[in-house]
């Protein structure tokens, strides 16, 4: 009976390190940000493995970073300015914002798309006060379902986003953000976010960082990335977080 019994806890050890083995945490980072300066969005662009990149619409370099990120073989999403806080305001090209009716939303979104070639999904920039507001939320994702396999990546920078719930309703791929890499640009911050980020993904089994074209985060990214495979984890595009398998 004791021999039963260790046979069972060691064939059932052996099936779960198979398995863990199979299926390693899984990171997706995205860099945002994109657009403005070129020697920056080309650095990015050169990191290894599978990042995805975020690019801002109407900056003066946003169709010739989406263009290399694509032909890098990198995924690129766009990088849609939605009205923060007062306190947070600032004014980006092609953003959305309250004021705004239905036809100049949708107007507003369809020249966002066209200056970011190649996108395959949006991600939100800034936000904290539109993705609050159902209505403005639904426009959004009824934008997002008119184009075929578009998805939706909320960078989350208010706990009060009802950005995701939204997309689920009206049958939009979408994710939330995890971690932010750098909420300040100080190196030793971006290293404590990397190893939180990898915490994260040992206990939920996948996790979407987002980063932003910063020396610190660049010179890090650069050096760690290489390391995941062989610390356990997998890093994937963000479409492969999001869509379900």
């Amino acid at each position: 009976m004791i021999l039963a019994r260790l046979l069972t806890i060691t064939v059932l050890s052996l099936l779960a390190a198979g398995s863990a083995a199979s299926n390693p945490p899984r990171i997706a980072i995205i860099i945002d940000d994109l657009g403005y300066r070129l020697d920056a969005g080309q650095r990015a662009i050169r990191l290894p493995g599978p990042v995805s990149f975020a690019v801002l619409p109407g900056t003066p370099r946003a169709s010739a970073l989406s263009v290399l990120a694509f032909e890098s073989g990198k995924e690129v999403l766009l990088h849609l300015p939605l009205q923060a806080r007062s306190d947070e305001a600032t004014d980006e090209p092609l953003g959305l914002n309250l004021h705004m009716d239905r036809v100049e939303f949708g107007d507003t979104f369809e020249r966002a798309l066209k200056s970011v070639p190649h996108a395959i999904g949006v991600n939100s920039h800034r936000g904290s006060l539109l993705t609050r507001h159902p209505g403005h939320m639904l426009w959004l994702m009824q934008e997002l379902r008119a184009r075929e396999n578009l998805f939706f990546v909320d960078s989350y920078t208010t706990h009060e986003s009802v950005a995701i719930r939204i997309a689920r309703e009206t049958g939009i791929d979408a994710r939330k953000r995890d971690v932010f890499l750098d909420p300040d640009p100080a190196p030793e911050t971006v290293a404590r976010e990397f190893e939180r980020m990898k915490k994260l993904a040992d206990r939920r089994g996948s996790v979407i960082a987002i980063g932003h074209p910063h020396a610190a985060t660049l010179e890090l990214l650069e050096r760690e990335l290489p390391k995941l495979k062989e610390q356990g984890y997998e890093l994937v595009t963000i479409s492969e977080l999001v869509r379900p398998r």
